[in-house]
């Protein structure tokens, strides 16, 4: 029987992209399920989001699935974190009047500001959207990928740049955290779905990936 990646639904995501691109770069059976029994039988995971932190931290704790994420990254199977996905793995976001995340990483999530300005002095339009070149981190995840390859982001907060956990960093205003990774936990702030042939190869290194370094 094929192996299963399970593309976690919680109602705050693009899954049906995120299912798409899978199809592109996999032979693996791909599932969107919001099943705790389903995700639990998968051989990876993925978690993606969109929207404000503080509906997505209540769907996620009024479905339990704090507590089923923590269980998956524990069982040393693959997870992936993709754009707010990967900020609700952060122990705090300053979004929605300040949000407890799922601190599977420490640190914080930022506002970009209303007066952010580029390296020329030019203000910055917040929400950061569009593509911007990451700057990697020795990780399989970036297999094939060229170092300052450009990926698509879309979102007004970001993870502070501390740690050795950071696997990927980008600039816009201020250096941030574009790719977080531990043992076999890695998250995106990008969005590999719609990053054409180098966010294709990210998913296709994910589904490959045996969870370690």
């Amino acid at each position: 029987m094929a192996e299963t990646v399970a593309v976690i639904d919680y109602g705050m995501g693009n899954l049906h992209s995120v299912a798409s691109a899978l199809g592109k770069v996999c032979d693996q059976r791909v599932t969107v399920t919001s099943d705790p029994a389903e995700v639990a039988a998968a051989e990876r995971v993925i978690f993606p989001g969109v929207g404000a932190i503080g509906d997505c931290m209540g769907e996620i704790r009024r479905l339990g699935f704090d507590k089923l994420l923590r269980e998956q990254v524990a069982s040393g199977k693959p997870v992936l974190g993709i754009c707010v996905g990967m900020q609700a793995l952060l122990t705090h976001s300053q979004e929605s009047g300040g949000t407890d995340c799922i601190d599977l990483f420490p640190g914080e999530v930022r506002f970009f500001g209303h007066e952010l300005t580029g390296s020329n002095g030019e203000p910055l339009k917040v929400p950061h959207m569009g593509w911007n070149q990451v700057e990697q981190t020795e990780h399989p995840l970036w297999a094939g990928i060229d170092q300052l390859s450009r990926f698509y982001f879309v979102h007004s907060f970001y993870v502070e740049d501390t740690g050795a956990e950071v696997m990927g960093r980008c600039d816009y205003g201020v250096r941030f955290a574009a790719a977080l990774g531990r043992d076999n936990l890695f998250a995106v702030q990008f969005h590999p779905e719609k990053s054409h042939t180098a966010g294709l190869q990210l998913l296709h290194n994910f589904v490959r990936w045996n969870g370690q370094r």
